[in-house]
């Protein structure tokens, strides 16, 4: 061992759970962490897997934890719907890919339906394409591999086949901004 090295000293577990505890994990996590009631709920359960509770009384429950940080409007599951909808639509991300991102994160149907009609999909196939430098954003692509590659590329990204390919297609850049000026009239 070099001089003036110290072992590392085994850390004390953590104490186990009790009901103001648990609060206070819930209210720490959602003042740093935009998030879901069904987010919450997961990390408060997996905390109390891990950590256990004081045996003096019944486990904390932590339905009732979230719920309450609902009612002080802590959590917004529609709020968060919306800020994460619209982030996956600037980033280029199609309908396709927000739903599945929306579900994964446990946003009910409401909420999640609210915010996918925001969205523009034309809007996010073009914005995905320039910053990939797909269809007219880019070279030209003459290998129909490449092509089928970009068309992928796309689709993981959760646009619609027809609209991919369209603007894979397109000729120009303005051809391919066309479609979004078609689509909304």
């Amino acid at each position: 061992m070099p001089p003036g090295y110290r072992a590392r000293q085994p850390r004390k577990p953590p104490p186990p759970l009790d009901p103001a505890t648990l609060d206070a994990v819930a209210v720490r996590y959602v003042e740093r962490f935009q998030t879901t009631r069904a987010r919450l709920l997961r990390l408060l359960r997996q905390k109390l897997r891990e950590r256990g509770w004081v045996e003096e009384g019944p486990p904390p429950d932590p339905e009732q934890v979230a719920d309450r940080m609902v009612e002080l409007g802590y959590i917004s599951d529609a709020a968060f719907a919306e800020a994460r909808a619209r982030g996956l639509q600037r980033r280029g991300m199609g309908s396709g890919r927000v739903r599945a991102s929306l579900s994964a994160y446990g946003v009910g149907g409401d909420d999640a339906a609210l915010a996918m009609a925001s969205l523009d999909p034309v809007r996010a196939a073009l914005d995905f394409a320039r910053r990939k430098r797909f269809g007219p954003f880019g070279l030209p692509v003459t290998d129909p591999k490449a092509r089928e590659r970009q068309f992928s590329a796309m689709a993981r990204a959760g646009h619609p086949p027809r609209l991919a390919r369209d603007i894979l297609r397109a000729e120009t850049i303005e051809a391919a901004e066309a479609m979004q000026d078609d689509e909304g009239a």
